[in-house]
């Protein structure tokens, strides 16, 4: 399968309760049959199921909404101490305080060393280009870090609508030619905008989070063969989805070699300056 490439996942959460049982994701439990978790997920089960797919690096991200931090930077940089060959720190900080955001990405990329942003749009009904994110994407230029949003529609019962690529990440990325923007979750049911966006900008990227390999849009799948071979990057949104479910069926998509290790670690690498 994929297991020799040392496989990079580009969105990872290992959660705590607050997180995993926080009723907007009633929905996406509902659909999945999972139940609320009575305990802590132990890092070490994370780990397994990461070695069960031969992913040998995790970016796993905090997350921050209009409620406070669900997992803290400080939750996320433990971790990436504990184990640093495995995990590699994304941030998230607070829209509303637009000076208390851009010192703390700061903290997190200078003194946590962490790899990138982390804005999840629909937990603050913001769209891209919403003032409040505006300081953070000068920032993250100057700082040489990717910002890392969700695209397409919103499982969990929160408005779709910031999730839209166009006019939203076309926007930006016009304003922001220097800014690298990784689009995760595919953009579907707007894949086809999300490829039309990563063709027309050279910093705009899409990861693969929340999709399993066999529910790839088949534009999707020739784009990633063609002129996206350098645009796509490997996500699971684990443990929604753990990467041996992801990559269960890529074989079936006709990938050759090169396009699968640009996709399953090459592109990570370069976009997000990992080594």
């Amino acid at each position: 399968m994929a297991k020799d490439y040392g496989i990079i996942d580009v969105w990872m959460q290992h959660p705590n309760l607050k997180f995993s049982n926080h009723p907007m994701f009633d929905s996406l439990r509902r659909w999945t049959g999972a139940e609320k978790l009575a305990e802590e997920i132990p890092v070490e089960t994370t780990i397994a199921a990461m070695d069960e797919a031969g992913v040998r690096l995790g970016l796993i991200c905090a997350w921050w909404g209009p409620q406070g931090s669900l997992i803290s930077n400080d939750e996320v940089a433990a971790l990436v101490r504990k184990h640093p060959d495995r995990f590699v720190g994304i941030g998230s900080v607070d829209l509303y305080r637009p000076m208390d955001g851009i010192r703390e990405l700061r903290r997190c990329v200078r003194e946590l060393g962490f790899k990138g942003l982390r804005i999840v749009q629909w937990l603050w009904n913001l769209p891209p280009t919403d003032r409040r994110y505006y300081p953070l994407y000068a920032e993250c230029i100057e700082l040489g870090i990717p910002f890392c949003f969700q695209v397409g529609h919103t499982g969990p019962l929160c408005p779709s609508e910031p999730g839209r690529p166009i006019p939203y990440i076309d926007e930006v990325a016009i304003e922001f030619p220097e800014l690298k923007i990784v689009g995760g979750h595919i953009g579907y049911p707007w894949t086809v905008e999300m490829i039309a966006v990563a063709t027309k900008h050279p910093n705009v990227y899409i990861d693969t989070s929340a999709y399993i390999a066999k529910r790839y849009p088949r534009e999707f799948v020739d784009y990633l063969k063609a002129n996206g071979r350098k645009k796509v990057l490997f996500g699971t949104n684990y443990p929604m989805v753990t990467a041996a479910m992801c990559l269960k069926d890529l074989d079936a998509l006709g990938l050759d070699d090169e396009v699968k290790k640009l996709f399953l670690y090459e592109n990570a690498k370069r976009v997000f300056g990992l080594h």
